[in-house]
């Protein structure tokens, strides 16, 4: 026997073996929907009897393999199927022709078969026949179950029979000696008629017909005891071959007795008792198994510790422990003939199933260990595909998860071997995906984030390039590159400089051909690969939301009480709304930016690559309202440490507005990386109100701008400075243009003015207008310009007391005069401590120092509810106005030293904050 059944266990010594294949041309998927509702009745309740017979089918089964049938009963085909289609009358006398051909390779044990005709019509499948089946289709075969059991009936008939002429036996006939295939060239020309054989013909006889009552389910103590005084026998005349096969026969009786759930796992579990079903016609009635040892009951060497549970064990049964040293012994006597090694395989794989359940993983792998060393002389590629994968199977029965993925690996090699004309990668990247947990390695990239890496990192990376490899070659680079991109992004931390270099170039190869994406990839199995987002490449260690600039931030009008009467409650102090408020405030960004208004997120990023990383398509995500993200494009140098990226955007509607994340476009693939998958960034988004569009207004005038940048008081920004050059009682008109830039209607304007003086010792009215005129002008839709005269008027009077000019001077300000060339007609003085101006010329009479004068004007656009600053600039800038906004015109007058009565005027425009 050459081939192994690596799907045995122990209680198949207790199965009859039927063979079902196909006859002619049958289509491979009929077939196995035919051969699934056959193997589904694998035990079937004898009518007026209380015994079960079970049944193992096979779709494929060397015919060699039943010479060993002798040896062991369930080793025999003692019924055969055969599934054909016969489309017309002129086919069916081929078609019977080859099932008796069919039915000859199994001649020699062959109890009873049954041939399944599909698709004949007419007289010959009107015709009753005990084994031939007619059916009109595949879909119009009710009755294949009900045909099956009395097939099942029939060779139970037939073994029962032979068990008792076995056991009756008592004629003095020649009776042909057992042996199994290798042993028939040592009875050439021996005299089976001595006594010595004769011996030799009784324990074997004895044997065989333990094993016959095994598979007939005469399960009972004279069982036992048979097996038990041929092992007796057996061991006295050193039979080691067929020893071995006692052993093993009175484990596997004693395995029914203790687990009659069975071990060959979830998918070929036994139930331990069969109810009688409403359906007659199946005829499942209850087994002799019922009162066995009800196998959820089970402790760590798998039987229960209540002993009231073990009425129906046998006196003669082996105990747990005793089960695996007699497979221990029978194993070893196996090993002592060359030609046994299939035998000692299975019982290997019959012992380690029985281990799995007693929970004793270590003594299993003993087992396996041997089985990896069994010679089974030449074996084709196929076998050896089969035979890594079952190791791997019962490495991970016991708990061996690594060792386990380490046969798989070996066995999707194996699919791929050189030897093979045409290699099967498509089965070789399956293996290689199930070798996956084995190793630690999840292809979702968000278990890479919960902390410490587990797994050994080489061996992951080596697996990775080998599901790389095998996908390109399937011909399907798109999967290529998820893995390549599952890689550099998992073990970028494990990877050193030139296997970085050699991973982005490779990617950037494969994405030439096939761009990476955000889209999930479905395998045929159903397996889908979750997008792989570089959330490493650059690495982000904060996000921060900016403000709008000073000129743009809108501002809620305040309410004449100066607070928020939305939060106003009855109490002085309430404890709840405070705690509610705080968090509110940390949820929430405390600025808002404005619909149409460009928006700014700052990135600090990091480059963890040894060379220069460029990264494309750069931009935000946002969710809440519409949002045109501007993409950008950077280029961070190798190790460049932190890094300010700014990305910006622009949102189309208002409300509020979360930033999620940020999409980037690195070496071909694109990336959609959240914030919840940062490492860096504590945050799943961060939130901002998007407030409506507001207004933009430009504004220009007709004055030169200042040399000198002045500082207003109370903090008012300065957006620009304009100077004019008057004498006292001069008068000049200034024009602000006003024009609508943006989308938005501009209705009403309100301007007013402010004497900028800290002391209040000084006074002046030096600004006239007529809003009248300009008001006509409105609303000001978008595009239009309105234009606004101001007339600057020069009136100051110098009348003022010496403790009015001692109090400029403590400004820093010495101021003289002369009662011929200056209004004042008082000579001042400075303080002693107070420093002139120009110490060297201080002295001289005729000559005056500065007087130093402020007055503010201010525009006030009014609206419901916001207040919006404003940059006044000069030409190609905007003025973005919102509600009410405030211009301040502030004037510094300079009486000029060398030209008397000549003021020198510096007009500035302030920003108020209101």
């Amino acid at each position: 026997m050459s081939v192994p059944d690596y799907m045995q266990c122990a209680e198949d010594h207790q199965t009859v073996l039927v063979v079902v294949q196909q006859l002619g041309i049958v289509p491979e998927e009929q077939f196995f929907r035919i051969y699934k509702r056959i193997a589904s009745v694998n035990q079937v309740s004898i009518r007026d009897s209380q015994r079960v017979l079970y049944i193992r089918y096979r779709h494929h089964y060397p015919p060699e393999n039943n010479d060993w049938g002798d040896f062991q009963t369930h080793r025999k085909v003692v019924g055969l199927i055969a599934v054909t289609e016969c489309n017309s009358s002129k086919e069916w006398p081929q078609t019977s022709e080859r099932f008796h051909g069919q039915k000859d390779v199994f001649g020699s044990t062959l109890y009873d078969s049954r041939l399944l005709v599909f698709g004949l019509r007419g007289d010959i499948a009107e015709q009753s026949r005990t084994d031939v089946a007619f059916y009109p289709s595949y879909e119009e075969c009710d009755e294949v179950e009900k045909r099956v059991e009395d097939f099942i009936e029939s060779i139970f008939i037939v073994l029962e029979s032979k068990r008792l002429d076995r056991a009756t036996d008592k004629s003095g006939d020649k009776i042909p000696l057992l042996c199994v295939p290798f042993e028939k060239k040592d009875f050439v020309g021996l005299d089976t008629d001595s006594r010595h054989v004769l011996n030799d013909f009784q324990k074997q006889t004895t044997i065989l017909l333990c094993m016959t009552q095994v598979a007939a389910l005469w399960v009972k103590d004279s069982l036992l005891v048979g097996l038990l005084l041929s092992v007796e026998l057996l061991r006295s005349v050193n039979d080691f071959l067929w020893l071995g096969a006692a052993l093993e026969g009175l484990c596997s009786a004693s395995v029914i007795y203790h687990y009659p759930g069975g071990t060959a796992g979830k998918s070929g579990a036994r139930k331990p008792s069969i109810s009688q079903p409403a359906d007659a016609g199946k005829r499942h009635r209850p087994g002799a198994q019922e009162v066995l040892i009800d196998p959820g009951a089970l402790t760590t060497n798998g039987i229960s510790a209540d002993t009231s549970s073990e009425i129906g064990r046998a006196k003669n049964c082996l105990s747990p422990e005793d089960i695996i040293d007699k497979y221990k012994e029978a194993i070893s006597y196996y090993g002592k003939y060359k030609n046994a090694g299939v035998i000692e395989l299975e019982a290997c794989v019959k012992a380690v199933r029985v281990l799995a359940i007693q929970k004793r993983a270590m003594e299993a792998s003993e087992f396996l260990q041997n089985a990896v060393y069994i010679n089974l002389g030449q074996l084709s590629e196929e076998e050896k595909i089969q035979r890594y994968s079952i190791l791997s199977e019962l490495y991970d029965l016991i708990g061996f998860h690594r060792k386990s993925a380490f046969f798989k690996r070996v066995a999707a090699m194996q699919c791929v071997a050189p030897t093979i004309s045409e290699p099967g990668w498509r089965a070789c990247y399956k293996l290689l995906l199930e070798t996956l947990p084995g190793y630690s390695l999840s292809l979702d990239p968000k278990d890479f984030n919960k902390g410490t890496h587990r797994g050994w990192a080489a061996v992951q990376m080596r697996l990775l390039h080998e599901l790389v490899y095998a996908s390109r070659r399937m011909g399907n680079p798109g999967l290529s590159v998820r893995h390549l991109s599952f890689l550099l992004q998992t073990m970028l931390d494990f990877l050193s400089d030139q296997e970085k270099k050699e991973v982005t170039q490779s990617l950037e190869n494969y994405t030439s051909k096939c761009p990476g994406g955000m889209e999930v990839i479905t395998l045929p199995d159903g397996l889908k690969l979750l997008p792989v987002p570089f959330t490493k490449l650059p690495i982000v260690k904060s996000v921060k939301l900016l403000n709008l600039p000073v000129s743009l931030r809108p501002h809620k009008v305040k309410s004449l009480l100066g607070q928020n009467m939305a939060t106003k409650s009855p109490f002085i102090y309430s404890p709840i709304i405070a705690h509610n408020r705080g968090e509110e405030r940390g949820k929430k960004i405390d600025f808002q930016w404005v619909q149409g208004d460009v928006c700014e997120v700052q990135l600090m990023v990091y480059n963890p690559m040894p060379f220069e990383l460029r990264v494309e398509n750069m931009g935000l995500l946002t969710s809440g309202v519409e949002f045109e993200s501007l993409p950008a494009a950077l280029s961070l140098p190798a190790e460049s440490g932190l890094y300010p990226v700014t990305l910006v955007g622009v949102p189309r509607t208002a409300g509020n507005i979360t930033v999620n994340g940020y999409h980037t476009s690195v070496f071909g693939v694109t990336s959609d990386c959240l914030l919840e998958g940062l490492p860096g960034v504590k945050t799943s988004g961060v939130t901002v109100e998007v407030i409506p569009a507001l207004p933009r207004l430009q504004l220009s005038t007709s004055l030169p701008r200042s040399a000198h940048t002045l500082q207003p008081p109370s903090g008012e920004e300065v957006s620009t400075s304009v100077s004019v050059q008057l004498f006292n009682g001069e008068t000049q008109q200034l024009t602000i243009k006003l024009e609508n830039i943006g989308t938005e209607i501009l209705e009403t304007l309100d301007v007013t003015s402010k004497t900028i003086n800290t002391k209040e010792k000084l006074f002046g009215d030096f600004l006239t207008w007529n809003l009248e005129d300009t008001l006509s002008q409105f609303p000001l839709k978008p595009g239009q310009v309105a234009t606004l005269t101001v007339n600057i008027t020069v009136k100051l009077d110098f009348s003022g007391q010496e403790n009015l000019l001692q109090d400029l001077n403590d400004d820093g300000i010495s101021v003289t005069g002369l009662p011929i060339s200056s209004p004042l007609r008082q000579v001042l003085k400075p303080r002693a401590e107070t420093k002139a101006v120009n110490p060297s010329e201080s002295s001289k009479t005729g000559e005056y120092n500065h007087v130093k004068v402020g007055v503010v004007g201010a525009f006030t656009y009014l609206s419901v509810w916001h207040v919006r600053y404003f940059d006044l600039c000069f030409p190609h800038t905007h003025i973005l106005v919102s509600m009410c906004f405030r211009i301040l015109l502030c004037f510094f007058f300079f009486l000029n030293q060398e030209r008397t009565g000549l003021s020198v005027l510096s007009l500035y425009f302030a920003i108020l904050q209101l």
